[in-house]
């Protein structure tokens, strides 16, 4: 049984340094993954794989099928996922290539299948989300990032839009009155998703530009292609440090 599970997001559809044991197809209720699900070793620690745009990254965020993604890890033996998701820096002092450890989320997006308890029930299913996030694995994270001198926020709002497009700069001051302190499109219904299955599930996200109408003219996917580039070393590093503490 492979406890621990990664979701790659943009900029993280491969994990140099992992040890293929194997791709698994994993049929369920629900469709397709994403990809077969990558089996390997990461620093002698066996660990699950998969990217959620796809292995071409050409899923769409409002397109993955995100329940499909959650069940076949949960279906697989994953206890705990971490999640990597790129994002747009809201604040003044997010810049570029920041890794921000979320601990709160608000969900903006619509029209995607969020829940795993809506048919033929026996009775109505709620979850408590309170806090979106697993604690214990977030002070995973925290604790990994100080130890590889990685200069990481600890706590942060992140807003989930529907995508694919960008945000407007009227829509990003909004997102901010609201109190959020990073946007992005992968975020939801992902989380809530692991809580249904009562798995641990935390995220990584890392501030690939900033967001509309904080940064100077319009934004490009050659300026966030580029920052990614430097942002996923350092998720990768974390990872490292994750899976070298054991959990």
């Amino acid at each position: 049984m492979t406890e621990l599970a990664i979701i790659g997001g943009t900029g993280l559809t491969s994990l140099p340094g992992l040890s293929i044991d194997g791709r698994e197809d994993v049929a369920t209720p629900f469709g397709k993954p994403s990809a077969a699900l990558i089996r390997g070793h990461f620093h002698a620690r066996p660990v699950l794989f998969l990217p959620r745009h796809g292995v071409a990254g050409n899923i769409p965020p409002h397109q993955v099928n995100y329940r499909a993604n959650v069940w076949a890890l949960r279906e697989v033996g994953t206890r705990q996922i971490i999640a990597v998701n790129a994002v747009g820096g809201i604040q003044a002092d997010l810049v570029p290539g920041t890794l921000l450890i979320p601990d709160q989320l608000i969900d903006y997006t619509h029209s995607r299948r969020n829940t795993f308890f809506e048919d033929e029930l026996e009775h109505v299913v709620h979850v408590d989300f309170t806090e979106p996030y697993c604690p214990t694995l977030r002070e995973v994270l925290i604790a990994a990032a100080r130890e590889a001198g990685l200069a990481a926020v600890e706590r942060g709002t992140y807003g989930v839009t529907q995508g694919p497009r960008l945000e407007t700069s009227a829509e990003v001051d909004r997102l901010e009155r609201d109190g959020c302190q990073v946007v992005g499109m992968t975020g939801m219904p992902e989380a809530v998703l692991a809580r249904e299955l009562d798995l641990c599930y935390a995220a990584c996200v890392v501030v690939a530009n900033a967001a509309a109408g904080r940064g100077a003219g319009a934004i490009s996917m050659a300026e966030i292609e580029f920052n990614l580039e430097s942002g996923m070393e350092r998720v990768r590093a974390l990872l490292v440090e994750v899976l070298k503490r054991g959990m």
